[in-house]
Protein backbone atom coordinates (compact mmCIF):
# COMPACT_ATOMS: atom_id res chain seq x y z
CA UNK A 1 0.00 0.00 0.00
CA UNK A 2 1.45 3.42 -0.93
CA UNK A 3 2.57 5.80 1.77
CA UNK A 4 -0.04 8.10 1.19
CA UNK A 5 -2.85 5.63 0.93
CA UNK A 6 -2.14 4.98 4.70
CA UNK A 7 -1.72 8.80 5.38
CA UNK A 8 -5.11 8.97 4.00
CA UNK A 9 -7.32 6.08 6.09
CA UNK A 10 -5.42 7.57 9.20
CA UNK A 11 -6.54 11.35 8.30
CA UNK A 12 -10.32 10.15 7.53
CA UNK A 13 -10.25 8.10 10.89
CA UNK A 14 -9.05 10.72 12.72
CA UNK A 15 -11.49 13.07 11.10
CA UNK A 16 -14.21 10.73 11.98
CA UNK A 17 -13.34 9.78 15.47
CA UNK A 18 -13.99 13.63 16.23
CA UNK A 19 -10.01 14.60 15.95
CA UNK A 20 -10.16 18.21 15.46
CA UNK A 21 -9.45 19.38 11.65
CA UNK A 22 -6.19 21.18 12.60
CA UNK A 23 -4.78 18.33 14.84
CA UNK A 24 -5.55 15.50 11.98
CA UNK A 25 -4.29 17.56 8.99
CA UNK A 26 -0.82 18.54 10.88
CA UNK A 27 -0.49 15.01 12.83
CA UNK A 28 -0.61 12.86 9.27
CA UNK A 29 1.55 15.40 6.98
CA UNK A 30 4.39 15.44 9.57
CA UNK A 31 4.04 12.17 10.36
CA UNK A 32 3.68 11.44 6.75
CA UNK A 33 6.58 13.52 5.43
CA UNK A 34 8.79 11.72 8.04
CA UNK A 35 8.17 8.60 6.43
CA UNK A 36 9.05 9.94 3.36
CA UNK A 37 12.60 11.64 3.86
CA UNK A 38 13.08 11.38 7.76
CA UNK A 39 11.98 13.35 10.91
CA UNK A 40 14.91 16.54 10.71
CA UNK A 41 13.08 17.78 7.23
CA UNK A 42 9.44 17.28 8.38
CA UNK A 43 10.09 18.67 11.84
CA UNK A 44 11.48 21.98 9.60
CA UNK A 45 8.91 21.81 7.15
CA UNK A 46 6.31 22.31 9.70
CA UNK A 47 7.98 24.50 11.49
CA UNK A 48 8.26 26.92 8.42
CA UNK A 49 4.51 26.17 7.27
CA UNK A 50 3.17 27.59 10.75
CA UNK A 51 6.43 30.32 11.70
CA UNK A 52 7.31 31.36 8.04
CA UNK A 53 3.04 31.70 6.86
CA UNK A 54 2.03 33.25 10.55
CA UNK A 55 4.29 36.41 9.32
CA UNK A 56 2.61 36.78 5.83
CA UNK A 57 1.10 39.99 5.66
CA UNK A 58 -1.53 38.72 3.12
CA UNK A 59 -3.29 36.74 5.89
CA UNK A 60 -3.99 39.56 7.80
CA UNK A 61 -6.92 39.32 5.69
CA UNK A 62 -8.52 37.01 7.59
CA UNK A 63 -8.81 38.33 11.06
CA UNK A 64 -9.91 41.62 9.86
CA UNK A 65 -13.09 40.23 7.60
CA UNK A 66 -13.55 37.96 10.78
CA UNK A 67 -13.82 41.45 12.26
CA UNK A 68 -16.05 42.99 10.09
CA UNK A 69 -18.31 40.45 10.12
CA UNK A 70 -18.63 40.40 13.87
CA UNK A 71 -19.87 44.08 14.29
CA UNK A 72 -22.38 43.49 11.51
CA UNK A 73 -23.43 40.67 13.70
CA UNK A 74 -23.36 43.12 16.42
CA UNK A 75 -24.99 46.13 14.81
CA UNK A 76 -28.66 44.45 14.69
CA UNK A 77 -28.62 44.98 11.03
CA UNK A 78 -29.82 41.39 9.77
CA UNK A 79 -33.38 43.13 11.71
CA UNK A 80 -33.50 45.55 9.47
CA UNK A 81 -32.72 43.76 6.48
CA UNK A 82 -35.17 41.43 6.98
CA UNK A 83 -38.21 43.47 7.96
CA UNK A 84 -36.71 45.41 4.44
CA UNK A 85 -37.98 42.15 2.67
CA UNK A 86 -40.74 41.23 3.70
CA UNK A 87 -42.40 44.79 3.56
CA UNK A 88 -41.78 43.94 -0.64
CA UNK A 89 -43.14 40.93 -0.31
CA UNK A 90 -46.03 40.32 2.72
CA UNK A 91 -48.20 39.95 0.09
CA UNK A 92 -46.79 37.23 -1.45
CA UNK A 93 -47.68 33.28 -0.78
CA UNK A 94 -44.91 32.44 1.28
CA UNK A 95 -43.63 35.75 1.39
CA UNK A 96 -41.99 35.84 4.82
CA UNK A 97 -39.92 32.20 3.95
CA UNK A 98 -38.55 33.99 0.77
CA UNK A 99 -37.37 37.05 2.58
CA UNK A 100 -36.42 34.66 5.26
CA UNK A 101 -33.69 33.69 2.20
CA UNK A 102 -33.30 37.50 1.18
CA UNK A 103 -32.72 38.39 3.94
CA UNK A 104 -29.96 36.13 4.16
CA UNK A 105 -28.30 36.34 1.78
CA UNK A 106 -27.68 40.22 1.98
CA UNK A 107 -26.76 39.52 5.28
CA UNK A 108 -23.97 37.11 4.46
CA UNK A 109 -22.67 39.92 1.93
CA UNK A 110 -21.58 41.89 4.72
CA UNK A 111 -21.36 38.78 7.20
CA UNK A 112 -19.06 36.38 5.63
CA UNK A 113 -19.99 33.15 7.87
CA UNK A 114 -22.88 30.56 7.03
CA UNK A 115 -23.08 29.48 10.34
CA UNK A 116 -23.18 32.90 11.97
CA UNK A 117 -25.93 33.98 9.37
CA UNK A 118 -28.02 30.50 10.34
CA UNK A 119 -27.98 31.14 14.02
CA UNK A 120 -28.72 35.11 13.96
CA UNK A 121 -31.51 34.69 10.64
CA UNK A 122 -33.23 31.96 12.95
CA UNK A 123 -33.82 34.43 16.21
CA UNK A 124 -35.00 37.15 14.30
CA UNK A 125 -37.36 35.22 11.03
CA UNK A 126 -38.70 31.58 13.03
CA UNK A 127 -40.93 33.44 15.48
CA UNK A 128 -42.54 35.58 12.71
CA UNK A 129 -43.09 32.56 11.03
CA UNK A 130 -44.12 30.98 13.57
CA UNK A 131 -46.77 33.57 14.53
CA UNK A 132 -48.43 33.41 11.05
CA UNK A 133 -48.29 29.52 10.96
CA UNK A 134 -45.60 28.66 8.79
CA UNK A 135 -44.69 25.23 9.29
CA UNK A 136 -41.05 24.41 10.90
CA UNK A 137 -40.74 22.18 8.18
CA UNK A 138 -40.67 25.07 5.88
CA UNK A 139 -39.01 27.61 8.26
CA UNK A 140 -36.71 26.07 9.38
CA UNK A 141 -35.35 24.98 5.76
CA UNK A 142 -35.11 28.43 4.65
CA UNK A 143 -33.13 29.38 7.37
CA UNK A 144 -30.47 26.70 7.31
CA UNK A 145 -30.32 27.15 3.14
CA UNK A 146 -30.22 30.66 2.94
CA UNK A 147 -27.57 30.29 5.71
CA UNK A 148 -25.24 28.32 3.54
CA UNK A 149 -24.96 31.47 1.53
CA UNK A 150 -22.70 32.75 3.81
CA UNK A 151 -19.60 30.84 2.65
CA UNK A 152 -20.26 32.07 -1.29
CA UNK A 153 -21.28 35.84 -1.32
CA UNK A 154 -18.45 37.61 -0.28
CA UNK A 155 -16.51 38.57 2.09
CA UNK A 156 -16.45 34.64 2.86
CA UNK A 157 -13.75 33.11 4.96
CA UNK A 158 -13.65 29.99 3.09
CA UNK A 159 -12.64 31.78 -0.49
CA UNK A 160 -10.09 33.23 1.36
CA UNK A 161 -8.53 30.11 2.78
CA UNK A 162 -8.76 28.76 -0.77
CA UNK A 163 -6.93 31.49 -2.02
CA UNK A 164 -3.92 30.70 0.07
CA UNK A 165 -3.94 27.49 -0.65
CA UNK A 166 -4.29 27.57 -4.19
CA UNK A 167 -2.37 31.13 -4.39
CA UNK A 168 -5.36 32.61 -6.21
CA UNK A 169 -6.40 36.20 -6.27
CA UNK A 170 -8.97 36.80 -3.62
CA UNK A 171 -10.04 39.45 -4.73
CA UNK A 172 -11.16 37.54 -7.97
CA UNK A 173 -12.95 34.59 -5.93
CA UNK A 174 -14.36 37.30 -4.12
CA UNK A 175 -16.19 38.55 -7.50
CA UNK A 176 -16.48 35.41 -8.49
CA UNK A 177 -18.93 34.39 -5.99
CA UNK A 178 -21.32 37.58 -6.35
CA UNK A 179 -23.45 36.00 -9.25
CA UNK A 180 -23.86 32.33 -7.90
CA UNK A 181 -24.65 33.72 -4.64
CA UNK A 182 -27.59 36.12 -6.18
CA UNK A 183 -28.49 32.83 -8.79
CA UNK A 184 -28.87 30.91 -5.06
CA UNK A 185 -31.01 33.38 -3.10
CA UNK A 186 -33.49 33.38 -6.63
CA UNK A 187 -33.23 28.90 -6.46
CA UNK A 188 -33.81 29.07 -2.83
CA UNK A 189 -36.72 31.36 -3.18
CA UNK A 190 -38.06 29.20 -5.86
CA UNK A 191 -37.46 25.96 -3.70
CA UNK A 192 -40.03 28.16 -0.97
CA UNK A 193 -42.93 28.15 -3.80
CA UNK A 194 -41.77 24.29 -4.50
CA UNK A 195 -42.36 23.44 -1.04
CA UNK A 196 -45.55 25.03 -0.34
CA UNK A 197 -47.10 23.44 -3.62
CA UNK A 198 -45.80 19.81 -2.83
CA UNK A 199 -47.66 20.16 0.76
CA UNK A 200 -50.39 22.20 -0.75
CA UNK A 201 -49.94 24.95 2.15
CA UNK A 202 -52.24 28.07 1.91
CA UNK A 203 -50.20 30.79 4.28
CA UNK A 204 -51.36 33.74 5.01
CA UNK A 205 -50.80 37.18 3.28
CA UNK A 206 -50.75 40.45 4.55
CA UNK A 207 -52.38 43.47 2.84
CA UNK A 208 -49.95 45.19 0.18
CA UNK A 209 -48.19 47.99 1.38
CA UNK A 210 -47.89 51.21 -0.95
CA UNK A 211 -45.09 51.62 -2.63
CA UNK A 212 -43.67 54.51 -0.64
CA UNK A 213 -43.93 52.58 2.48
CA UNK A 214 -41.53 49.92 0.61
CA UNK A 215 -39.44 52.29 -0.48
CA UNK A 216 -38.99 53.82 3.08
CA UNK A 217 -38.69 50.22 3.95
CA UNK A 218 -35.20 50.34 2.38
CA UNK A 219 -33.78 53.29 4.60
CA UNK A 220 -32.44 50.27 7.24
CA UNK A 221 -30.45 48.19 4.83
CA UNK A 222 -28.56 51.73 3.58
CA UNK A 223 -25.93 50.53 5.54
CA UNK A 224 -25.06 47.10 4.89
CA UNK A 225 -25.67 48.07 1.16
CA UNK A 226 -23.06 51.30 1.45
CA UNK A 227 -20.68 48.33 3.31
CA UNK A 228 -20.89 46.17 0.67
CA UNK A 229 -20.73 48.27 -2.29
CA UNK A 230 -17.55 50.07 -0.22
CA UNK A 231 -15.50 46.88 0.07
CA UNK A 232 -16.12 45.18 -2.96
CA UNK A 233 -16.69 47.99 -5.43
CA UNK A 234 -12.86 49.45 -3.81
CA UNK A 235 -11.59 46.02 -4.89
CA UNK A 236 -13.34 45.23 -8.08
CA UNK A 237 -12.17 49.23 -9.41
CA UNK A 238 -8.55 48.73 -7.74
CA UNK A 239 -8.67 51.29 -5.03
CA UNK A 240 -8.13 48.94 -2.24
CA UNK A 241 -6.07 45.08 -2.36
CA UNK A 242 -8.10 42.34 -0.78
CA UNK A 243 -5.98 43.55 2.60
CA UNK A 244 -6.89 46.83 2.91
CA UNK A 245 -10.03 46.68 2.07
CA UNK A 246 -11.17 44.03 4.89
CA UNK A 247 -9.20 46.66 7.22
CA UNK A 248 -11.55 49.38 5.30
CA UNK A 249 -14.55 47.00 5.49
CA UNK A 250 -13.51 46.16 9.61
CA UNK A 251 -13.62 50.55 10.29
CA UNK A 252 -16.77 50.32 7.84
CA UNK A 253 -18.89 48.00 10.05
CA UNK A 254 -17.48 49.54 13.31
CA UNK A 255 -19.03 52.93 12.08
CA UNK A 256 -22.28 50.65 11.31
CA UNK A 257 -22.55 49.25 14.68
CA UNK A 258 -21.78 53.14 16.18
CA UNK A 259 -24.67 54.19 13.71
CA UNK A 260 -27.06 51.80 14.71
CA UNK A 261 -27.14 52.63 18.38
CA UNK A 262 -25.32 49.26 18.98
CA UNK A 263 -22.13 49.88 20.46
CA UNK A 264 -20.50 49.72 23.67
CA UNK A 265 -17.43 49.05 25.17
CA UNK A 266 -18.52 45.07 26.31
CA UNK A 267 -19.57 44.90 23.07
CA UNK A 268 -16.09 45.68 21.35
CA UNK A 269 -14.35 43.72 23.95
CA UNK A 270 -16.54 40.20 22.59
CA UNK A 271 -16.15 41.23 19.04
CA UNK A 272 -11.83 41.16 19.99
CA UNK A 273 -12.18 38.70 21.97
CA UNK A 274 -14.50 36.41 19.36
CA UNK A 275 -12.06 37.75 16.61
CA UNK A 276 -9.19 36.67 18.35
CA UNK A 277 -10.59 33.54 19.16
CA UNK A 278 -11.60 32.35 15.83
CA UNK A 279 -8.73 33.27 14.19
CA UNK A 280 -6.13 31.33 16.72
CA UNK A 281 -8.65 28.84 15.34
CA UNK A 282 -8.72 29.62 11.43
CA UNK A 283 -4.97 29.76 11.33
CA UNK A 284 -3.99 26.57 12.94
CA UNK A 285 -6.55 24.60 10.63
CA UNK A 286 -4.82 26.48 7.64
CA UNK A 287 -1.20 26.14 8.86
CA UNK A 288 -2.36 22.32 9.30
CA UNK A 289 -3.27 22.22 5.95
CA UNK A 290 -0.24 23.63 4.59
CA UNK A 291 1.95 20.79 6.22
CA UNK A 292 -0.54 18.47 5.07
CA UNK A 293 0.20 19.69 1.21
CA UNK A 294 3.72 19.29 1.74
CA UNK A 295 3.39 15.72 2.41
CA UNK A 296 1.04 15.47 -0.67
CA UNK A 297 3.17 16.65 -2.88
CA UNK A 298 6.46 14.38 -1.23
CA UNK A 299 3.91 11.35 -1.45
CA UNK A 300 2.93 11.71 -5.42
CA UNK A 301 -0.74 11.46 -4.25
CA UNK A 302 -1.69 14.09 -6.74
CA UNK A 303 0.27 11.82 -9.94
CA UNK A 304 -1.69 8.63 -8.84
CA UNK A 305 -5.15 9.90 -8.50
CA UNK A 306 -5.14 11.90 -11.86
CA UNK A 307 -3.75 8.82 -13.18
CA UNK A 308 -6.86 6.86 -11.20
CA UNK A 309 -9.48 9.40 -12.26
CA UNK A 310 -8.77 8.41 -16.06
CA UNK A 311 -10.23 5.48 -15.68
CA UNK A 312 -13.77 7.47 -15.67
CA UNK A 313 -12.80 9.18 -19.00
CA UNK A 314 -9.96 10.93 -20.52
CA UNK A 315 -12.22 14.44 -21.15
CA UNK A 316 -11.79 17.75 -18.87
CA UNK A 317 -15.61 17.51 -18.23
CA UNK A 318 -15.46 13.86 -17.28
CA UNK A 319 -13.08 14.90 -14.43
CA UNK A 320 -15.50 17.33 -12.89
CA UNK A 321 -18.17 15.31 -13.04
CA UNK A 322 -16.47 12.81 -10.78
CA UNK A 323 -15.03 15.30 -8.55
CA UNK A 324 -18.67 16.26 -8.36
CA UNK A 325 -19.85 12.99 -7.34
CA UNK A 326 -16.92 12.87 -4.90
CA UNK A 327 -17.62 16.15 -3.24
CA UNK A 328 -20.95 14.62 -3.02
CA UNK A 329 -19.94 11.23 -1.01
CA UNK A 330 -17.65 13.41 1.24
CA UNK A 331 -20.37 15.83 2.11
CA UNK A 332 -22.15 13.17 3.43
CA UNK A 333 -19.52 12.26 6.08
CA UNK A 334 -17.06 15.48 6.91
CA UNK A 335 -17.85 19.04 7.73
CA UNK A 336 -17.43 21.70 4.86
CA UNK A 337 -14.21 22.97 6.31
CA UNK A 338 -13.01 19.97 6.60
CA UNK A 339 -13.93 18.54 2.93
CA UNK A 340 -11.92 21.52 1.40
CA UNK A 341 -9.03 21.73 3.40
CA UNK A 342 -8.71 17.40 2.92
CA UNK A 343 -9.70 17.98 -0.99
CA UNK A 344 -8.44 21.08 -2.08
CA UNK A 345 -4.20 20.33 -2.07
CA UNK A 346 -4.98 16.81 -4.18
CA UNK A 347 -7.22 17.98 -6.68
CA UNK A 348 -6.49 21.65 -7.54
CA UNK A 349 -3.17 20.75 -9.86
CA UNK A 350 -4.94 17.88 -11.11
CA UNK A 351 -7.82 20.28 -12.42
CA UNK A 352 -5.46 23.34 -13.19
CA UNK A 353 -3.46 20.34 -15.71
CA UNK A 354 -6.72 20.06 -17.31
CA UNK A 355 -6.80 23.43 -18.49
CA UNK A 356 -9.72 24.41 -15.80
CA UNK A 357 -9.23 28.48 -14.25
CA UNK A 358 -8.85 28.06 -10.51
CA UNK A 359 -11.00 30.46 -9.90
CA UNK A 360 -13.69 28.66 -11.39
CA UNK A 361 -13.03 25.42 -9.54
CA UNK A 362 -12.91 27.50 -5.90
CA UNK A 363 -16.70 28.65 -7.06
CA UNK A 364 -17.63 25.35 -7.92
CA UNK A 365 -15.80 23.35 -4.57
CA UNK A 366 -18.04 26.13 -2.60
CA UNK A 367 -20.87 25.57 -3.87
CA UNK A 368 -20.54 21.93 -3.26
CA UNK A 369 -19.83 22.73 0.46
CA UNK A 370 -23.09 24.52 0.48
CA UNK A 371 -24.77 21.46 0.12
CA UNK A 372 -23.07 19.43 2.37
CA UNK A 373 -23.83 22.61 4.82
CA UNK A 374 -27.78 21.17 4.55
CA UNK A 375 -27.41 17.59 4.73
CA UNK A 376 -27.70 14.63 6.37
CA UNK A 377 -25.77 13.36 8.67
CA UNK A 378 -23.18 16.23 9.25
CA UNK A 379 -25.31 19.34 8.04
CA UNK A 380 -24.00 21.90 9.96
CA UNK A 381 -26.89 24.42 9.51
CA UNK A 382 -29.31 22.17 10.69
CA UNK A 383 -27.78 21.54 14.15
CA UNK A 384 -27.16 25.25 14.08
CA UNK A 385 -30.91 25.58 14.05
CA UNK A 386 -31.45 22.62 16.57
CA UNK A 387 -29.50 24.27 18.81
CA UNK A 388 -31.31 27.53 18.78
CA UNK A 389 -34.55 25.66 18.65
CA UNK A 390 -34.14 23.02 20.57
CA UNK A 391 -38.30 21.70 19.94
CA UNK A 392 -37.64 21.17 16.03
CA UNK A 393 -36.59 17.68 15.37
CA UNK A 394 -33.32 17.37 13.05
CA UNK A 395 -35.20 15.17 11.02
CA UNK A 396 -38.26 17.68 10.21
CA UNK A 397 -35.51 20.45 8.96
CA UNK A 398 -33.61 17.90 6.98
CA UNK A 399 -36.92 16.76 5.09
CA UNK A 400 -37.94 20.44 4.47
CA UNK A 401 -34.46 21.11 3.00
CA UNK A 402 -34.70 18.65 -0.14
CA UNK A 403 -36.30 21.21 -2.40
CA UNK A 404 -32.79 23.47 -1.56
CA UNK A 405 -30.93 21.03 -2.36
CA UNK A 406 -32.32 20.59 -5.73
CA UNK A 407 -31.84 23.75 -6.47
CA UNK A 408 -28.33 23.93 -5.26
CA UNK A 409 -27.76 20.51 -7.61
CA UNK A 410 -29.30 22.67 -10.51
CA UNK A 411 -26.67 25.54 -9.56
CA UNK A 412 -24.01 23.05 -9.66
CA UNK A 413 -25.14 21.72 -13.45
CA UNK A 414 -25.45 25.93 -14.45
CA UNK A 415 -21.74 26.70 -12.83
CA UNK A 416 -20.44 23.39 -14.74
CA UNK A 417 -22.45 23.94 -18.11
CA UNK A 418 -21.48 28.01 -17.93
CA UNK A 419 -18.28 28.86 -16.15
CA UNK A 420 -19.14 32.43 -17.72
CA UNK A 421 -21.55 32.89 -14.62
CA UNK A 422 -18.54 32.57 -12.33
CA UNK A 423 -15.73 34.60 -14.36
CA UNK A 424 -17.94 37.27 -15.41
CA UNK A 425 -16.95 40.04 -13.20
CA UNK A 426 -13.54 38.70 -12.92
Amino acid sequence: MENWTVGIVVLIALLLGGVPIAFALAGVGLVGTAALIGWTPAFSLIGSAFFDNSREYSLSVLPLFLMMGNFVVQSGIATELYTSAYAWLRHRKGGLAIATVIACGAFSSVCGSSMATAATMTRISLPSMRRFGYPDRLSTASIAAGGTLGILIPPSVILVFYGIMTQQDIGRLFLAGIVPGVIGVIGYAIAVRISMALKGMDLPVEEKLPLGARFAALKGTAGALLLFVFVMGGIYLGVFTPTESAGMGAFGALLLTIGMGKFSWSRLLNVLYDTTKTTAMMFFILFGALTFTNYVNLSGMTRDIQGWLTVFGDSPMALIVTLLVIYLILGCMLEGLSMIMLTVPVFYPIVAAEGFDLIWFGIFVVVITEISYITPPVGMNAFVLRSVVPDVPLGTIFRGLVPFVAMDVIRIALIIAFPGLVLWLT
